[in-house]
């Protein structure tokens, strides 16, 4: 069973791919599940781990590689742009940990709320945002998805239940447990994933966090995505313990095989089903990035270029998928190559609409602050000129 041509234009990811006049050979629609078991066992901490079988079929895989090579073509082109100086200040590219997103999208609802650090592009891609606002954000133009005024770090949608990106080191995990607390307290039957790196693993805000969901079993399940470098410091020089999920001590752990979007999926249903019941879960995802920290991080100082290449032959989630759906014959190898100059195609066109789309004006600089209606003022340095009286 091998589709001979599959083009999907729709910016909505972990939508099943269409199947009308875009295929010349129509695609099974056989929902029977194909069962699949994890590359690697979960190892857990106060729990029993969940099965490494995964039921899947052969549209989720299909989609799941065309949303990761999505994902992946629009960090490449996000690293052009900054290099063009068309993308200014920060920029934290995700591209090698595209399953956690995928994998993590695929086991819940949009009820569920998602908060994460400030490499989000990929994050808000999976909660349905679009290419179109992706790159009209990263470039500061009033049709992004923050309206042109946060950038790289802050990306949002909260009609997705998406609560951003966060440039402040951990800051995203309070907030994430008062997003539980919410939940909760409105008995929405819903959880929240905070996500946050092996490098604000080491954070108080974190611990208090915790403490507090623990007592107050929020429906709060973090996720700490182990890249292994908090900025250019290798986890084992900055924790005296790397098994991150374990920290919660008395709160339950799992560690996940990061670059695995099944087992991504696995866990992160297990997660949320315990949440709700139980209180808060801790998730590591044991990933890796291909770029630096931040566009100025070459990402070669601190690591040897071997050691990024060996990851990418062995472990890259996008070809783990692609090898999936070789080997059960739901498409070929060429299909596939298709689908990614289709996703190519498709990042290009909304990188040249963002391109012709407005900045913000410069009045801007005074909108998003005070509640309106207050009629707030805004004076110069020395308290004597008034500038301009807000809305």
């Amino acid at each position: 069973m091998a589709l001979s041509r599959l083009s999907s234009r729709s910016t909505t990811l972990l939508q099943p791919l269409a199947t009308s006049s875009l295929l010349r050979r129509h695609i099974s629609t056989d929902n029977s599940p194909l069962t699949v078991e994890t590359s690697l066992p979960f190892t857990s901490h106060l729990i029993s781990p969940p099965s490494r079988s995964v039921d899947t079929s052969s549209q989720e895989l299909l989609t799941f590689f065309h949303d990761m090579a999505l994902m992946r073509r629009t960090e490449i082109a996000a690293d052009s742009l900054y290099k063009a100086k068309l993308i200014r200040g920060f920029c934290h590219l995700y591209d090698g940990q595209e399953a956690v997103a995928i994998g993590m999208e695929a086991a819940i609802t949009k009820k569920d709320a998602i908060i994460t650090s400030y490499r989000d592009h990929c994050t808000f891609l999976g909660r349905g945002g679009g290419l179109f606002e992706a790159f009209s954000e990263l470039m500061g133009r009033t049709t992004g998805c923050s309206m042109g005024k946060g950038g790289s770090m802050h990306f949002y949608k909260k009609d997705a239940s998406f609560y951003g990106g966060h440039g402040i080191v951990g800051a995203q995990a309070p907030l994430g447990c008062g997003l539980a607390f919410a939940q909760k307290y409105s008995k929405e039957e819903a959880v929240t994933f905070t996500l946050y790196g092996d490098g604000a693993a080491n954070q108080g805000q974190l611990f208090e966090a915790l403490n507090i969901a623990a007592l107050w079993d929020l429906p709060a399940v973090l996720v700490c995505e182990n890249n292994h470098y908090g900025m250019g410091t290798a986890e084992w020089r900055s924790a005296k313990s790397p098994a991150y999920f374990k920290r919660g001590d008395y709160v339950p752990g799992l560690k996940v095989d990061g670059m695995d979007a099944l087992a991504v999926k696995q866990a992160c249903k297990f997660a949320k089903e315990h949440a709700l019941k139980n209180g808060p879960i801790i998730l590591e995802m044991d990933t890796y990035r291909y770029h630096g920290h931040s566009m100025s991080d070459p990402g070669s100082t601190y690591r040897t270029r071997d050691e990024i290449s060996g990851v990418r032959q062995v472990r890259d989630p996008i070809d783990r998928v692609r090898k999936l759906i070789i080997s059960h014959d739901i498409a070929t190898e060429k299909e596939l190559k298709d689908m990614e100059k289709e996703v190519r195609k498709e990042v290009d066109e909304a990188v040249a609409q963002a391109k012709e789309s407005p900045i913000p004006e410069p009045s801007e600089l005074f909108t998003n602050i005070y509640v309106k209606g207050f009629g707030s003022e805004s004076f110069g340095a020395d308290r004597k000129e008034l500038r301009a009286t807000l809305p």
